[in-house]
């Protein structure tokens, strides 16, 4: 079997990075991507989420971001993955589901799918979160004879017109989705954990990159990474302002428990509902990676910049910090070198014991 000097999972905004950065320097990899078609978790999501809602589009490194600024992220994105892909033949292979990552003979190691597998002396982790959307439990939920969904599976808030929705989460996800919905909901009810944070200063760069450095201080740790912007804090947009007129924000605590028609506030009293949207966050793909044993006492994975301290072989981009897109291109240019440092250190003795 081929040995190639690393693989890539996952072929997001991380990846592509990383592959580029790979080709530049000469590393032989191939990039293994989950999906049949270019765009990473972009391509997955709601019709109505545009370029303007996400503040445009990181450029990949190497060339200039998209110039539009209108147009559905879904599209836009995965068009400008697939051109990139294309101009500088990233060696992408796709559709490849990772089901596990563990050792082989000689210090290598091996990538599964299925029933194919590769050999690499490195490996470069790009899986992100959009596959594992995480839901509580909570006494109840199977009572429920609404809907219940999660933002993997929000597809626009035509679905919600007229209808009475609960908003579960304090995140930018629930105040953006509330943003749609309230407009043409009969009416929607926000309930957090925690009061949500406000954020009354101008989002600055200084304010981003202390932001980021909070995220990074976590992960070297090994804590399980926060969100960026459990950091920063929220804001509203303009689009966002008939949602706060009609009261949308008015956060409440979490309720009790869910009952068949709705759910029991902390008061005793019954929210009707006809729809529960859970935008509690989603925690990061990385599953396949338990075979290397890389989880920390502290419950993540402990990392020095994007190396995996219990297995430098392993690099770890779009995970913690580097799960904005910005930070992904940095990341991807991080392990890149992290990965040449390593072939570079330990090539002479994989070639004496081959």
């Amino acid at each position: 079997m081929e040995v190639l000097d690393s693989v890539v999972v996952g072929a997001g905004q991380a990846g592509l990075s990383t592959s580029y950065h790979l080709q530049r320097r000469g590393i032989d990899h191939v990039v293994l991507d989950a999906d049949a078609a270019p765009g990473g978790a972009w391509q997955h999501r709601w019709d109505s989420l545009t370029v303007r809602d996400v503040h445009g589009i990181a450029a990949l490194p190497g060339v200039a971001a998209p110039t539009l600024d209108e147009g559905r992220a879904n599209e836009v994105v995965p068009a400008y993955f697939a051109d990139y892909e294309r101009r500088f033949g990233l060696p992408v292979v796709r559709p490849v589901r990772v089901d596990a990552v563990g050792e082989a003979e000689d210090g290598l190691l091996e990538v599964r799918a299925g029933d194919r597998a590769w050999r690499t002396r490195t490996l470069v982790n790009a899986t992100g979160t959009w596959s594992r959307p995480f839901v509580p439990a909570y006494p109840g939920a199977a009572t429920f004879r609404g809907r219940q969904l999660h933002t993997h599976e929000y597809d626009g808030p035509a679905a919600f017109r007229g209808q009475r929705v609960v908003v579960v989460g304090g995140g930018a996800s629930a105040v953006q989705l509330l943003g749609e919905i309230a407009p043409v909901a009969a009416d929607t009810l926000w309930v957090t954990r925690k009061p949500p944070v406000w954020r009354t200063d101008d989002f600055t760069p200084d304010v981003g990159r202390a932001a980021v450095a909070l995220v990074e201080e976590r992960v070297r740790r090994g804590l399980p990474p926060a969100s960026v912007v459990s950091v920063t804090g929220l804001a509203l947009r303009e689009q966002e302002r008939e949602a706060e007129r009609l009261g949308a924000y008015e956060r409440r605590g979490m309720f009790t428990r869910i009952e068949p028609d709705g759910v029991r506030l902390p008061d005793g009293t019954l929210w009707a509902a006809d729809a529960i949207l859970w935008a509690t966050g989603f925690r990061p793909a990385v599953g396949h990676l338990a075979p290397l044993h890389l989880t920390s006492r502290f419950g993540g994975i402990q990392l020095d910049g994007t190396t995996a301290v219990a297995d430098p072989r392993v690099q770890l981009v779009g995970y913690g910090p580097s799960a904005s897109t910005i930070g992904a291109n940095r990341a991807g240019r991080v392990a890149a070198r992290g990965v040449a440092a390593w072939l570079d250190a330990h090539r002479p003795s994989m070639a004496s014991s081959a």
